[in-house]
């Protein structure tokens, strides 16, 4: 995001589960390069300056790459995908692209149904209604409301003990929550993972202020948050959308951690909060447009593959951008703040 104080482009969050919208996103890209091409005003606008976005056949690579890098030809990849699931044709334009380039096949299952069809062979293979499972990738089981009982937690159990690749591993799962982003903030920790002096400073210019709330050390910044609310996000390990606290809710919320004592601070990190530049944007809903002072989110998706040490696959296959109105806290396109949009490059 466009950080108007600074006018760096700052690091929201590391998503690694479940990260949506490759398909619709490349649908919208190309909309908005095709209507600039037909109604840009008065030669002013380019369609060559809408970025290309393929991310749908990006994310088909990966995954093609991760089924042939297990050599089942005759297995499939399974998606995990929530019970009462909205956002399917963004799912499905993704598997057709699949089975179209690469002659994948995918299945649709939700975590109950794995834990119902799903076993693992003598030879460490997972085995969903009877087919061989080569790939997992995960379109739910990143909020604690896909797991109402331990059915779904043994089934994803079952899929981590298995040999198939996961997209994510519990692993990497874990490396998205924001106790991982603070930690990778902290002096020190991101030498241990990089080396090149240049590429470090790169990584730590894009960092906002990250603060962990537990152990020594933390009373003075719970305190400045309290004072100064309004400067601050506070998070709490959750993804999906509207788990965040603004405003003057957090000082209130600080205040209540710390009078609770014990371990609840410790479920929360503090964020330092971004103002980005306001534009105007048409937003459309529902066949109805209005022009509304907006805020906009650059994501970038990454495609990742290894197989133990060896690197098989790191590249960034697209991006995503989604817009809000200002005053909105939140901007998640599922949970209704946010539109998915496309950059214009100047």
């Amino acid at each position: 995001m466009l950080d108007v104080a600074t006018g760096d482009l700052l690091q929201v969050e590391l998503n690694t589960i479940s990260c949506s919208y490759p398909g619709l996103g490349s649908v919208i890209s190309g909309l908005h390069e095709h209507l600039v091409s037909q109604v840009g005003v008065s030669g002013r606008l380019r369609n060559s300056s809408v970025p290309k976005n393929n991310v749908t056949d990006g994310f088909a690579k990966a995954l093609a790459m991760a089924w042939e890098e297990v050599g089942n030809r005759n297995a499939v990849v399974l998606m995990v995908v929530q019970a009462q699931e909205w956002n399917m044709y963004d799912q499905h334009w993704m598997s057709y692209r699949l089975k179209e380039l690469y002659g994948v096949r995918v299945i649709r299952r939700t975590l109950a149904q794995v834990h119902a069809q799903g076993k693992i062979s003598a030879a460490g293979t997972l085995v969903v209604d009877g087919q061989d499972v080569s790939v997992v990738y995960y379109r739910a089981g990143y909020t604690p409301n896909d797991y109402p009982s331990e059915v779904e937690w043994d089934a994803r159990l079952l899929m981590e003990r298995s040999s198939a690749v996961k997209c994510p591993s519990i692993s990497y799962h874990l490396v998205g929550a924001k106790k991982i982003q603070q930690e990778l903030a902290s002096p020190g920790v991101l030498e241990t993972f990089v080396d090149d002096k240049e590429a470090l400073s790169k990584l730590r210019s894009s960092f906002a202020g990250l603060w962990g709330l537990e152990g020594a050390g933390s009373e003075s910044i719970i305190q400045r948050a309290i004072q100064e609310p309004h400067g601050f996000v506070l998070k709490p390990q959750r993804e999906g959308g509207g788990n965040n606290t603004y405003g003057e809710d957090v000082a209130t919320k600080l205040q209540e951690l710390v009078a609770q004592g014990g371990e609840g601070l410790a479920a929360y990190i503090l964020m330092q909060r971004i103002f980005p530049a306001v534009h105007t944007s048409y937003l459309v809903r529902k066949g109805v447009y209005s022009a509304e002072k907006t805020v906009s989110e650059l994501g970038i998706y990454g495609a990742y593959l290894r197989h133990g040490d060896r690197v098989i696959l790191n590249e960034q296959p697209g991006h995503l951008v989604r817009t809000k109105v200002s005053h909105s806290n939140e901007g998640g396109v599922a949970t209704g703040y946010a539109v998915i949009d496309s950059p214009y490059l100047i």
